[in-house]
């Protein structure tokens, strides 16, 4: 175990934590003491049915959805009961620099999305005794453990929402998430991963950042200069003075567990490699909702998807910003269509 004050509350905002106990993953291993880190908004009503899911992305908290959270909004806490839950891996919940031996940093055991989500399902029957979910909703990777809890639950499932992912990640994602783990594990700091602090690590996480900058946006976001959304006057800013001491301020072998778990996220594993009969579960009133500028999970990989799951529609969002709109800075242009498309869903009748 090593310490890393990026990952307290003075970064994220309050949490708590909610053992599960010892955890046995899908390709094997165990997490003894499985922890997650989760944050609640609003009140669990009397039928325990106006309850909303929110699964985390790559490299991100439940704070990175906090703009997305207020009264008012489609993600209403004086309507709603919100529960964000921090998947295993990232760096909150149990996590390789946070685990003690015998799972400690590089014998962190392989993690993938279906872990995340009985392990998810497990704390909300448990704690809450949860039976019915109203709705499922993440961004990136949280798309990805949306579409598990959609085909994995589908009686508890009742509206789904999967932002900028995919329900079975592609060839060229896998590649791409390849070249982000290479840029870490290529600096001679990273020492097969047992590296004694994440500074040592921080050429390799910087390159890794440099991918972000080129895969992350979307190439009218450099063309019309629009890094100034971030707060930044220059590209150099951009990249040199935001997106660099973001990831260096991470664990590598956190960004690791979650990108080897991102390349394999795939709801077919479920029905021997059967997509179509995969997707043909979800119950749920689903809105795939892909970003149009996104490089990641362009609108083609999305749509193809969506048509093979029942009572479902395509929503897309415009975003400059590509797969960096999840972070909202183009404030009410991209919030004004995600509450749209959110609220509608959420008065769908199901």
């Amino acid at each position: 175990m090593i310490e890393n004050k990026y990952y307290t509350s003075e970064f994220h905002g309050e949490y708590e934590m909610y053992r599960i106990g010892d955890f046995t993953l899908e390709d094997g291993g165990q997490i003894p003491d499985c922890k997650l880190a989760y944050k609640t908004y609003g009140t669990l009503n009397q039928a325990k049915n106006n309850v909303i899911v929110i699964p985390t992305w790559f490299s991100g908290t439940h704070f990175a959805y906090d703009p997305y959270i207020g009264e008012g909004r489609a993600l209403d806490p004086t309507k709603y009961f919100i529960v964000l839950i921090n998947q295993i891996g990232n760096g909150l919940s149990s996590s390789p620099h946070n685990s003690p031996e015998p799972i400690a940093m590089a014998n962190f055991p392989k993690v993938r999305i279906g872990d995340d989500v009985r392990a998810q399902h497990q704390f909300l029957t448990e704690k809450y005794e949860i039976e019915e979910i109203a709705l499922v909703v993440g961004g990136s990777m949280g798309a990805q453990q949306t579409y598990e809890w959609a085909v994995r639950f589908p009686d508890m499932v009742k509206r789904a929402a999967p932002i900028a992912g995919t329900a079975k990640n592609t060839m060229h994602d896998f590649l791409f998430t390849k070249t982000l783990m290479d840029a870490i594990t290529s600096d001679s700091g990273w020492k097969d991963g047992n590296y004694s602090s994440h500074i040592e690590v921080a050429d390799g996480l910087g390159r890794h950042a440099d991918i972000w900058a080129v895969m992350g946006l979307s190439t009218e976001f450099y063309k019309q200069e629009k890094w100034t959304l971030f707060g930044v006057r220059t590209a150099e800013e951009f990249t040199d003075g935001f997106l660099r001491p973001l990831f260096q301020d991470m664990d590598p072998n956190a960004l690791l567990t979650i990108a080897w778990k991102w390349q394999r996220g795939d709801v077919s594993r479920m029905t021997d490699g059967n997509l179509e009969e995969a997707l043909g579960r979800i119950k749920a009133k689903t809105y795939v909702m892909p970003i149009d500028e996104d490089m990641f999970f362009p609108v083609r990989d999305c749509e193809a998807e969506q048509k093979l799951i029942p009572n479902s529609e395509l929503k897309v969002i415009h975003s400059i910003c590509g797969h960096f709109g999840l972070f909202g800075s183009e404030g009410e242009a991209y919030f004004a269509q995600v509450d749209g498309y959110l609220k509608e869903l959420l008065d769908t009748a199901v």
